[in-house]
C-alpha cells in the first residue's frame, strides 16, 4: 500500500525549504517533491503548484483565507484589504478543481456565505466580489452548496440588485445545478424561488435576462448519474406554467438583440415539455416570431438553429404542427437548409425539425416536398457522409415524408436517394434500422432481418 501525506505536511516542508534554506519557490517545491518521492510517498493527492508567498513560504490561498477570518472580527476593517484577499482566493480557485476543494476545506466558502448573510452593510465593491469568489469556489464543486447558500442567494436577488450583482447571484445558482440533482430539487422546492426569479425577466439589461434564462435551463438538467430518477420534467412544467408566456413575449420586446433572441428561443424550447405549452407559445405570438426571425436573420446560424429546435418542440402538438406549415415554414426551412447545409450542427437540427413536421402529416409532407427539399436533403447527406446523426436524421425525414405520400418516392429515387442510403447503411451499421425503414418506405430493395423466429414446432393438443 502506497504511503501518503497530507497537503499541510507538503506545504510545511516547502515552507521550511524557503525560510530555513533560502531556496526559491521553484527550488523548494522541486526539492520537496524529490524528498517525498525518495521515501516512496505517493503525491497524487497533493496540489504541487500552489502559489506561495516568497517571504513566508505559506501558500497565498491559506494566507488569504486566514486573513479574511481575522478581518471579519475587526470592526471597520479596510474594505480594500478584504477585496485584495478575495481576489487572491478567486484567482487561485480558477487554476483547478483541487484548488477549489482546498479553498472550501480551509473554510473560504463558509466564510463568504456567512459574510453575505450578515447584517453588516456590504460596500458596492465587496458584494459582487464576494459573489465572484463564491462562484469561483463552487465551479464544478456543487456539493458545497446548501440551504444556507440558497437562502443567501435568494436574499441577494430579492434586494433587486444592479445587473452585475444579479448576474453573479444567478451564476452562483447555475453552478449549483450542474451535475447535482439534489441541489436542483432543493432550489425548486423552495417556495420563493420562482417568485424571486420571475421579476428579472422584466429587467431591461440583456445580460440579466440571459442569465435568468440560463438558470431556468440548468434547473431542468438531467445530468447527475448518482440519481436514478430526476425531476427535470416536473421542474420544466413548474417553470413553464409560471414563466413561459412572459419569456415568449420577450421575443418581440428584444427583437433587436440577436444573441438574446437565441437564448430566449432555446429556453422556450427547453420548457415546452407538454402538449398545452405548445399552444401557449403559439398564442403568445411565438410561432409567428420564429418565422419572422428566420426571414430577418437568414445568415445567423445561431438564430435559425434555435428556430429549428423550437419549431420541433412546438410540433409536439399536432394542431400547432399543422399551423407551422400553414404559416409558411416549409420554404423557410428549405431555404435555410440549402443555404447552410455545409454546417453540420445546423443540418442536424434542421433535418430533425423536418422529420418531426412530416411525421403522420401528409399535408405537411406535401408542402415540404413542393419546395424541392428532397434534393436538398440528399445533398446534405452527401456533404456529411461521416456524420451518423445527419444520416440518421435525414433517413427519418425521408421516411416520414414518403410513408403517407407514396407519390414522392419516384422523385426521391430519381434524385439518387437509394445509393446515398445504402452508403449510409454500409458506413453506419448502428443506424441500420432507421436507414432500412426509409428504404422500405421508398419501395427500394432492402434486406430486412427477422427479429425472432421459433426454432421448433409447437403442437397444441386439444383434449
Amino acid at each position: 500500500m502506497a504511503k501518503v501525506i497530507t497537503q499541510e505536511t507538503f506545504d510545511d516542508v516547502v515552507k521550511e525549504n524557503i525560510v530555513e534554506f533560502s531556496m526559491s519557490i521553484e527550488e523548494a517545491r522541486e526539492e520537496t517533491i524529490k524528498q517525498f518521492e525518495a521515501q516512496g510517498i505517493h503525491l497524487g493527492n497533493i496540489i504541487k503548484d500552489l502559489n506561495v508567498n516568497p517571504d513566508t513560504g505559506v501558500p497565498l490561498l491559506n494566507e488569504s483565507v486566514e486573513e479574511l477570518k481575522r478581518l471579519a472580527e475587526v470592526k471597520d476593517a479596510d474594505p480594500q484589504n478584504v477585496l485584495q484577499h478575495l481576489a487572491v482566493i478567486t484567482e487561485e480557485c480558477k487554476l483547478s478543481v483541487p484548488h477549489r476543494v482546498l479553498a472550501a476545506k480551509l473554510g473560504a466558502y463558509e466564510f463568504i456565505v456567512k459574510r453575505l448573510n450578515s447584517d453588516d452593510k456590504l460596500g458596492d465593491d465587496v458584494l459582487p466580489t464576494l459573489l465572484t469568489a463564491a462562484n469561483a469556489i463552487i465551479n464544478k464543486q456543487p456539493d458545497v452548496f446548501n440551504h444556507e447558500s440558497l437562502a443567501v442567494a435568494l436574499k441577494t436577488l430579492k434586494a433587486s440588485p444592479d445587473a452585475k450583482v444579479a448576474c453573479e447571484a444567478m451564476k452562483w445558482l447555475q453552478k449549483a445545478c450542474i451535475l447535482h440533482e439534489m441541489n436542483r430539487q432543493m432550489i425548486m422546492e423552495e417556495n420563493q424561488t420562482i417568485p424571486t426569479l420571475k421579476p428579472f425577466l422584466s429587467r431591461t439589461e440583456p445580460e440579466v435576462i440571459r442569465n435568468t434564462c440560463t438558470l431556468f435551463r440548468y434547473l431542468i438538467l438531467d445530468d447527475d448519474i448518482r440519481v436514478e430518477f430526476g425531476k427535470a420534467h416536473e421542474h420544466a412544467r413548474q417553470l413553464a406554467g409560471e414563466t413561459l408566456t412572459e419569456i415568449t413575449l420577450l421575443l418581440t420586446k428584444c427583437k433587436s438583440d440577436p444573441e438574446l433572441i437565441s437564448d430566449l428561443m432555446l429556453t422556450i424550447a427547453s420548457l415546452t415539455v407538454r402538449n398545452e405549452f405548445c399552444q401557449t407559445v403559439e398564442e403568445a405570438g411565438g410561432l409567428q416570431f420564429i418565422l419572422d426571425a428566420m426571414v430577418e436573420f437568414p445568415e445567423s446560424i445561431k438564430i435559425i438553429r434555435e428556430a429549428c429546435k423550437l419549431l420541433k418542440a412546438l410540433a409536439g402538438n399536432d394542431t400547432v404542427k399543422q399551423h407551422i406549415i400553414q404559416c409558411g415554414a416549409a420554404p423557410l426551412l428549405e431555404s435555410a437548409l440549402n443555404r447552410h447545409k455545409d454546417n453540420e450542427t445546423f443540418a442536424r437540427h434542421a433535418l430533425a425539425c423536418i422529420s418531426t413536421l412530416a411525421l403522420r402529416e401528409p399535408n405537411n409532407s406535401k408542402a415540404l416536398f413542393e419546395t424541392g427539399i428532397s434534393e436538398t436533403i440528399i445533398q446534405t447527406m452527401k456533404i456529411h457522409p461521416t456524420s451518423k446523426i445527419i444520416q440518421r436524421n435525414a433517413a427519418w425525414a425521408v421516411r416520414n415524408m414518403v410513408s403517407r405520400s407514396r407519390d414522392q418516392c419516384d422523385t426521391f429515387v430519381a434524385q439518387g436517394i437509394e445509393d446515398v442510403l445504402n452508403q449510409a447503411l454500409t458506413d453506419h451499421p448502428s443506424i441500420a434500422h432507421d436507414v432500412k425503414s426509409a428504404l422500405r418506405d421508398l419501395g427500394c430493395k432492402v434486406q430486412l432481418n427477422e427479429e425472432w423466429k421459433a426454432t421448433s414446432e409447437i403442437q397444441i393438443k386439444n383434449d
